[in-house]
């Protein structure tokens, strides 16, 4: 697996790719089959395909979505937003992801993602990580589509879900998401020091050069 890749991330809301901004606005960008496809031309690495509708209704992946966009996805494909457990897993990976992140249900209980990478393998499972500054010089670990505070730090909760069989940390930025900022530095630092697996950091690109700071 390369250390360094170039992933994109389709952040999908009822069923169409949108530009999300501080996890509360969203500007549609139009078919995450097609953008999927142009990423393909582009040269990204691998895509992440993030369904911020299914946790916050409370639903599991849509496996005909998924399957949609696995067909137009010729790099390894992600996918995240509501995966609750094993059998979420497996349906993904049926339908053509390579690998899957589990979010709130690994953080509440992260036996959930122990048992499915028992069964599919750490190389598959993903542990993706909402956080944003708490105002006081650090950061907390946010649940329920950023809307839980859990009062722990992305550190803390990182070497947690290593422990119990993450392959990759995906780390969400909520206060840099859509900004154009940059990547939070401090945030990547306090969590890659943390961990021993790669890390993924999503949330304040808005110039190449940011993914080279990254």
């Amino acid at each position: 697996m390369l250390r360094t890749r170039l992933i994109a991330c389709i952040v999908v809301k009822d069923g169409i790719a949108v530009q999300s901004i501080g996890f509360n606005r969203f500007l549609p960008v139009g078919s995450p089959a097609v953008l999927a496809e142009n990423l393909n031309r582009w040269g990204v690495d691998e895509i992440i395909l993030q369904d911020i509708s299914k946790p916050r209704a409370g639903e599991s992946p849509s496996i005909v979505f998924i399957r949609s966009v696995a067909a137009e996805c010729l790099v390894p494909l992600t996918v995240a937003g509501g995966v609750q457990g094993v059998d979420d897993v497996r349906d993904a990976v049926f339908s053509g992801a390579d690998k899957v992140a589990m979010n709130t249900a690994a953080i509440e209980d992260p036996s959930k993602l122990e048992a499915a990478a028992e069964r599919f393998g750490a190389q598959c499972m993903v542990a993706s990580i909402d956080t944003k500054e708490n105002g006081k010089g650090g950061f907390e670990v946010y649940t329920h589509a950023g809307t839980k505070n859990t009062g722990e730090t992305p550190a803390i909760v990182a070497k947690r879900l290593e422990d119990h069989g993450a392959g990759e940390i995906l780390i969400n930025a909520i206060h840099r998401d859509g900004s154009k900022q940059g990547y939070d530095l401090a945030l990547i630092t306090h969590v890659t020091e943390a961990v021993t697996i790669p890390v993924i950091v999503c949330g304040g690109v808005g110039h190449p050069q940011h993914f080279v700071e990254g």
